[in-house]
């Protein structure tokens, strides 16, 4: 018993550190317990003996780290009857047993770079995390929530240190927080050591950079108005009645009382959220899917009634459902967002293409259903793929780019970079999750805005919905689990980025970069 204790100890210490790392995250924002979780991780994998013992350390890492940060995630079973909510916190854990792997392979890399320099371990961990959360964000079609540069995000009106994602990408920036978390190791080691001015300059360096917002004379910015009126509504319906049927008639007096046009006849762009919209808006489907929306089951006197909702002058986007087709049969469902103007007419509309497992589809159905297990949407249709990220052009309403609830997250796969949209329109339920998730999700957004140089318009449910320009500055924003809605001037958008016109092949080039910097550190030890 007294042996294992000590092997114990530093196990759980590595778990504990991950979990004070996902404390910088949103709602938080404790960074300066993230620099000190990295600078603990990179202290074991100097202590690491063999590679055995590297990868153990990034997985208990990796495995404090998303159970916290994903905890929101056990909210989601509470709203549904198919599986127990106890089975909430079980699923937290079990992703985080996977995405650990992620944390893990990083370490291991670094270790096996670094092992016979030291030097060289630093810039070969930053280097390998970039890789490994480039690779999380696809592999298995990808769970890119919460890389390590969402630290870097200031308040709403300070973007803060994320401003370098326009350079770097997100997972480049996540390397740059590693280094800084090295640092902090150093500083510590220089302390130990009496020499007080190397510590505090190793210290004060990150957290000043942390701290200062970057200038916008450095950065060539300048806060500039839109000439494309919009109108964002929030309805805050509640997750327990939003698949209520008998409260859709309900549900949609309040969204269309929320988007009455102040100025009738003028032009506007009026968004909706993710299932704005419990209608099926296009013909062709057995009356029995009609039957159980709002409006005489009639999908043309349904946008008739929505169009005059919206008014003349009016684009609405609203978040909708389409079915699929195979004969008379429905062979799947379409999460969308569709495009109508105020005759009622369908202009346009993007179909989801990066789906929720277990939310919007049951992988391995056959194998699953049988053993108990469900989507957290309840249903035996599970959600069809679109084809990726598209712009449509509406004219003088603007090229609208389309990323729906998570797909926002997916750092450069939220643009057609061959047809540059002028903003980015981010529909969203995230009345799931609590209030952990929905300030993770806005961080995310406003993380997308920068990368791309994009503004992105967020219309939820439940909140949080917020107009971010450009920059990742939020300029208005509705609170979650408040009525309202927003208006105002679609901010501008920027000339394409570095990344915007490049892509994550930038931040893959900065971890070569890292990468050959551990290297050539290896070689002159050997030297």
């Amino acid at each position: 018993m007294s042996r294992s204790r000590p092997l114990l100890r530093p196990h759980l210490l590595t778990i504990v550190a991950g979990a004070l790392a996902a404390c910088g995250f949103e709602p938080l924002r404790l960074w300066p317990l993230t620099l000190v979780a990295l600078a603990f991780l990179l202290h074991r994998v100097y202590a690491a003996k063999s590679w055995r013992q590297a990868l153990l350390t990034g997985w208990l890492f990796g495995l404090g780290l998303f159970t916290i940060g994903n905890s929101w995630i056990a909210t989601a079973f509470t709203y549904q009857a198919e599986m127990p909510a106890w089975l909430g916190w079980i699923a937290v854990v079990l992703l985080a047993v996977y995405l650990a792997a992620y944390p893990a392979l990083a370490t291991l890399g670094a270790w096996w770079l670094g092992r016979s320099r030291r030097a060289a371990l630093l810039p070969a961990l930053a280097g390998c995390w970039i890789i490994a959360e480039w690779l999380r964000s696809w592999v298995f079609t990808g769970f890119s929530w919460n890389p390590l540069a969402m630290v870097t995000l200031g308040g709403f009106e300070r973007p803060g240190l994320a401003l370098l994602s326009q350079w770097t990408g997100t997972y480049a920036l996540s390397g740059l927080v590693v280094l800084f978390g090295g640092w902090w190791l150093f500083a510590w080691r220089a302390w130990a050591k009496g020499q007080r001015w190397g510590a505090a300059a190793y210290a004060i360096g990150p957290a000043l950079l942390m701290v200062l917002p970057l200038p916008n004379a450095i950065l060539g910015h300048q806060r500039v108005e839109g000439t494309l009126p919009y109108t964002l509504v929030q309805p805050d319906i509640r997750q327990e009645l939003l698949n209520d049927p008998a409260n859709f008639e309900n549900q949609f007096r309040k969204t269309a009382a929320l988007s009455l046009h102040r100025a009738p006849g003028a032009r506007r762009i009026l968004l909706w959220p993710e299932s704005g919209v419990p209608d099926f808006l296009r013909p062709g489907y057995p009356r029995f899917w009609y039957e159980e929306t709002t409006y005489a089951a009639d999908p043309i006197l349904a946008r008739e009634r929505i169009g005059r909702v919206a008014g003349p002058g009016s684009l609405l986007l609203t978040g909708t459902t389409d079915l699929a087709m195979r004969g008379q049969n429905v062979a799947g469902a379409y999460n969308v967002v569709t495009a109508l103007d105020s005759t009622g007419a369908i202009l346009g509309s993007y179909a989801k293409a990066h789906l929720v497992p277990y939310g919007e589809y049951l992988p391995m159905r056959e194998i699953l259903e049988p053993l108990g297990l469900s989507r957290l949407v309840a249903g035996s249709i599970d959600f069809l793929s679109g084809p990726g990220a598209r712009t449509i052009d509406y004219g003088p309403y603007g090229k609208a780019g389309v990323q729906i609830c998570y797909e926002i997250i997916f750092s450069g796969q939220v643009v057609d970079r061959a047809h540059r949209p002028d903003y980015i329109f981010n529909p969203s339920n995230d009345g799931w999750f609590g209030t952990a998730g929905p300030p993770q999700h806005l961080a995310q957004a406003r993380m997308r805005a920068i990368e791309e140089g994009l503004p992105v318009l967020r219309s939820t449910t439940t909140g949080i919905s917020a107009v971010i320009d450009a920059d990742g500055v939020v300029r208005a924003f509705l609170p979650q689990q408040r009525a309202g809605r927003l208006d105002g001037m679609v901010p501008p958008a920027h000339p394409p980025t570095l990344f915007a016109r490049t892509g994550n092949a930038l931040a893959l080039v900065w971890a070569t970069v890292l990468l050959v910097i551990a290297l050539v550190a290896t070689t002159a030890r050997r030297r």
